[in-house]
């Protein structure tokens, strides 16, 4: 440092007076001071501490879907709450399917899309997160394992014995699903698919057989199974809105709007305005009449689609659905690509929380003021007692125990 500071001050005298000539007698340091490279200590950089950070540039991946003046705190905690306890579920149903219900840590770790944490973070970071839930332990082998832990276990047992109770309330629901789609008939994976929104058991393709007077299962040229429709119950065929227009008519009359351009000045007698109101507001298209037949930009169309998509939110565990979810059932329910500005303009009845690329659609008048569903189904209380134990954390994280299991 005192040789550089030398160098320094040597030469700024020598821009001070160019005339003068001092002396170098040391060969060492006459070789250093004539050299091209600085001999600067100053740093130049900027720390990053005051860089400008730039803005991230709007995208459909991180623009909200609703303005700040108009969001709602309680759907939107909801949004976060399910991406907070994504590696709960998807583990839950992963090693679910897996013999005695465990995977070695090392193959886990590789399964960031199915187990559901973060790509490139430790897998052991997220079973930490739930020590109530998940254990790594030593097997004889000496080698890691994850897996449930007995309190979990007893949790999956108690989630059987709900999803048997319910059964035939899913058979009833999907038989609705059938009714609802294009040709009373979707793929059996599209079923399997959307199973956990609708309370549907894993193992449902296998539980149709015992309801042939309902349902029957065709295999297709490609291979793939297709549940269809059996027998048309008009009993079922009542959707939720036409219950509730029966029991509160202005209510729901007020629930959508339709806007119809027209003249001011129509002069209208009191029974045509009371049609043009009818016509402008509640949707009359049944959710159970053949959509396909609607010429695809009319009102009618639109008034069926919302139907079908209320009716659709109706059915769900927890009336509420995420795009994802909406689109696995596009063709059945004659869905267009403008289905997320149509549900835009039902605030009303709708919101849709989170992002323009992953928005989550709301049934609000299932939901009360503190955003707690009015009637909950027992799988709702179900996972919400499952989510309580997720957060605890009285037990020692990080403990590696030994475990023998069967060879299979």
């Amino acid at each position: 440092m005192a040789w550089r500071l030398l160098c320094t001050s040597l030469r700024r005298l020598q821009k001070l007076n160019p005339n003068s000539n001092p002396q170098i007698t040391n060969p060492e340091f006459s070789t250093i001071f004539s050299s091209h490279f600085s001999t600067s200590f100053i740093s130049t950089k900027t720390p990053k501490k005051f860089l400008r950070k730039r803005k991230r540039k709007p995208s459909a991946r991180n623009t909200p879907v609703q303005p700040e003046s108009a969001l709602n705190p309680h759907f939107e905690r909801i949004v976060e709450r399910d991406a907070h306890f994504r590696f709960l579920t998807r583990s839950k149903e992963f090693l679910s399917k897996q013999s005695e219900h465990v995977l070695r840590l090392d193959e886990a770790g590789k399964l960031y899309r199915e187990l559901g944490f973060p790509r490139g973070r430790k897998v052991v970071r997220s079973i930490e997160r739930h020590p109530l839930l998940f254990e790594v332990y030593r097997h004889e082998d000496e080698r890691m394992w994850i897996g449930f832990t007995d309190l979990m276990e007893e949790l999956l047992e108690e989630e059987r014995r709900v999803m048997d109770e319910m059964e035939r309330d899913r058979v009833e629901l999907v038989r609705k699903l059938l009714m609802m789609s294009a040709e009373k008939r979707i793929p059996l994976s599209k079923i399997y698919h959307t199973r956990l929104l609708f309370g549907i058991p894993e193992d449902f393709r296998d539980r149709v057989v015992k309801y042939p007077d309902y349902f029957r299962t065709v295999v297709e040229e490609d291979g793939r199974r297709v549940l269809e429709l059996v027998d048309w119950d008009p009993d079922l065929a009542v959707s939720a809105l036409e219950k509730e227009f029966t029991a509160d008519e202005d209510r729901v009359k007020k629930a959508f709007k339709f806007p119809v351009k027209h003249g001011r000045d129509l002069d209208l007698e009191l029974g045509d305005q009371r049609k043009l109101n009818m016509l402008n507001t509640l949707p009359l298209v049944s959710p159970y009449s053949d959509g396909s037949k609607f010429d695809l930009w009319t009102l009618e169309a639109e008034k069926y689609r919302v139907g079908v998509l209320h009716e659709f939110l109706n059915l769900t565990l927890e009336k509420r659905a995420s795009i994802h979810h909406i689109v696995e059932f596009k063709e059945e329910f004659s869905l267009t690509k403008h289905t997320y500005q149509m549900m835009l303009k039902q605030p009303r009845t709708f919101y849709l929380a989170g992002t323009e690329m992953n928005w989550v659609v709301f049934l609000k008048d299932a939901y009360d003021e503190n955003g707690q569903l009015i009637k909950k189904d027992p799988q709702v209380v179900f996972n919400e007692k499952l989510y309580k134990y997720a957060e605890m954390k009285n037990k020692t994280s990080g403990a590696v125990k030994k475990r023998t299991l069967q060879e299979s």
